[in-house]
């Protein structure tokens, strides 16, 4: 079983909750559950890790995932949701074709402004429409808080209290889930589930239905780019786990292009991008290059691990991506660095 989504996933509370929930509910089963929340990981990189973070210990049973805050916050585009969460699940179905997933939705002030309004939030839509065309459950939090808010049963300040919920707020999510598995173990939901799920065609014609991360190598030579065994920060900036005391591929001033060949139809990178984060020019094959600024708005924090996707919707074949430095950076960047942990393609 394994839970796959950002902070609020991997922070403890209602997943800690779920995991007793299920022990207790099944006493004789031997369980085994990952966690495979990462702090500020949306669709896209969930797609692109899946191999890596999700089927570690093998094929799935069941999946919880949650993107629906950091797709938003992150600013990805539709198409690139649809391509994510349809990579995922169709991932997933072709690992183990009985396996079963459920897709949440978290609250955040955003989507509490949408639905007051009488908007659904565009990205739960998007999820919403991958989820009804796999029929997979949703578990709709953002809509059942925003709800309970406004009749009264508790508040955002004082109970909820954030995004990253309180421990209040973690028992709301953990009893919503409860009810849902509750309901559906009522209604025969072992037998129902059993069957194998046949994929239908994809919404989208490139989604990312079979992610890869590689690690990049030193490339001998290269002027402008060196491969730091063990790369750490040299100021007192934040890093987070996997980017930090391990390979780093760094870029420190304009100079060749590094290459990366692969065969696939989507193409990106895996940075830290910290305060020194700068502005890379890539191109894919011969085309023209352009231009990525690996700056965040929350790159002056700390060195925050960020996916660009540089190039999708590419004919399904041999490709090489280029990538070079450039002397130009972001206003509020105090370097011009790239510090790239991975690259990532789609293999389809």
């Amino acid at each position: 079983m394994v839970y796959l989504g950002g902070s609020i996933t991997h922070n403890p509370g209602w997943r800690d909750s779920l995991c007793n929930y299920f022990i207790q509910k099944f006493p004789e089963t031997d369980f085994d559950f990952i966690n495979a929340g990462i702090p500020s990981m949306g669709s896209t990189p969930d797609a692109f890790r899946f191999k890596r973070d999700v089927l570690k210990h093998g094929p799935v049973d069941l999946l919880f995932v949650e993107a629906a805050v950091n797709d938003d916050l992150n600013r990805r585009t539709p198409t690139e949701i649809i391509r994510a969460m349809e990579g995922i699940v169709r991932h997933a179905i072709r690992v183990n074709p009985k396996c079963n997933i459920v897709m949440m939705h978290f609250v955040d002030p955003g989507k509490m402004e949408a639905y007051r309004r009488g908007k659904v939030p565009e990205v739960i839509r998007i999820h919403e429409q991958v989820a009804r065309h796999y029929n997979i459950p949703t578990i709709n939090l953002a809509k059942e808080v925003t709800e309970r808010i406004d009749a009264g049963e508790f508040d955002w300040e004082n109970d909820f209290k954030n995004l990253h919920p309180s421990p209040f707020g973690q028992h709301v999510y953990y009893h919503s889930m409860k009810q849902f598995l509750e309901y559906s173990f009522n209604n025969d939901f072992s037998n129902k589930h059993i069957e194998k799920t046949e994929l239908p065609k994809s919404i989208d014609p490139s989604p990312y239905t079979n992610g890869k991360l590689v690690e990049p190598e030193n490339p001998k030579y290269t002027k402008g780019w060196d491969l730091v065994e063990d790369w750490k920060p040299s100021d007192d900036k934040g890093t987070r786990a996997n980017y930090v005391n391990v390979p780093m591929l760094v870029g420190e001033y304009p100079g060749k292009a590094i290459r990366f060949d692969f065969k696939g139809n989507a193409v990106g990178i895996a940075v830290a991008a910290g305060p020194n984060a700068g502005i890379i020019e890539y191109r894919i094959d011969g085309t023209s290059w352009k231009k990525q600024d690996l700056f965040t708005k929350w790159s002056n924090r700390l060195y925050l691990p960020w996916y660009y996707t540089l190039a999708s919707g590419l004919k399904s074949k041999r490709h090489t991506l280029y990538i070079r430095l450039t002397n130009d950076k972001n206003p509020e960047s105090s370097g011009k660095k790239c510090i790239l942990r991975y690259f990532y393609h789609n293999a389809d």
